[in-house]
């Protein structure tokens, strides 16, 4: 009885536990955004900047990128519930951004997404 509980518990355990995100589908998601912007080792500052080591980086900070006032003065530093507000409507989170975009509406792709990004330190290497 005892081995019956402890499993029924580990399973109830497991179920409710939330779902990996999905690397693939966030690439997929990034090739969105790759028209204006770049990961990895070789990533270079395009129409926007480059996008390693986003996590716990202040908005407005990538040396060599000229950044409009609103994303310099935005005081965000970047975290996955900051990113996942950013992103559905970057205008409304940061009025006089240069970024056009319309933004990720769908919570699970977006979430996709951060774990794609969040996956390259600042150097672009792969944590």
């Amino acid at each position: 009885m005892k081995r019956l509980l402890i499993a029924a518990v580990t399973l109830g355990a497991v179920s409710t536990a939330a779902p990996a995100q999905d690397l693939a589908a966030g690439a997929t998601s990034f090739k969105k955004c790759a028209a204006c912007h770049d990961v990895g080792e070789t990533a270079k500052n395009k129409v926007g900047p480059i996008l390693n080591g986003l996590d716990g980086r202040k908005s407005g900070s990538v040396a060599g990128y000229n950044y409009s006032d609103g994303n310099k003065n935005s005081g965000i530093t970047w975290n996955e519930a900051a990113f996942l507000e950013y992103i559905k409507d970057p205008k409304a989170k940061v009025p006089n951004t240069k970024m056009v975009f319309a933004g990720i509406k769908n919570e699970t792709e977006a979430k996709n997404l951060w774990a794609f990004l969040n996956q390259y330190g600042a150097d672009g290497k792969k944590k």
